[in-house]
């Protein structure tokens, strides 16, 4: 059994080439490869939307291109619309958010003089009642001047 084979190599519309081989004992045998027709390495593939487009000559004065442009800057405008408004209200929640905290701040103030105060009256009134309140244990005597150690 020889195995000798030959190749036959067909060009596709798509500038693809695919290589038949023919082997001399299993017959015709197909094996796409794809191989670059031109000798700088082929060029990118282009989607199926832009194929057409490539030569093809826009009339300006057409009702279609006249109805496409009206679209597009009907878009435009909406999309510009849409982005101011949104740094207008980012700019309004900013200056909301200044005020609270501004609030918040005067509230913090508020409440740290009140809790220095409250911790004076607090250390005031228990030190009072140290001074006041005898340890445990000692007991005061008393002399009675009518019986003096009798």
């Amino acid at each position: 059994m020889s195995k000798t084979s030959q190749q036959n190599t067909a060009t596709d519309a798509n500038g693809v080439s695919v290589i038949h081989t023919q082997a001399h004992t299993s017959g015709l045998q197909q094996v796409p490869q794809l191989v670059p027709v031109s000798p700088g390495g082929g060029g990118k593939a282009v989607p199926p939307s832009k194929q057409g487009k490539k030569n093809s000559f826009v009339d300006r004065n057409s009702d279609e291109y006249r109805q496409r442009r009206e679209r597009n800057n009907m878009a435009v405008k909406k999309s510009r619309l849409k982005s101011k408004q949104k740094a207008q209200d980012t700019l309004q929640r900013v200056n909301q958010l200044k005020e609270e905290n501004e609030r918040l701040e005067a509230k913090i103030k508020l409440l740290t003089k009140e809790l220095s105060v409250l911790k004076d009256l607090f250390l005031e009134h228990a030190h009072n009642l140290a001074d006041n309140v005898q340890p445990v244990g000692t007991e005061t005597t008393t002399t009675d001047p009518e019986n003096n150690g009798q």
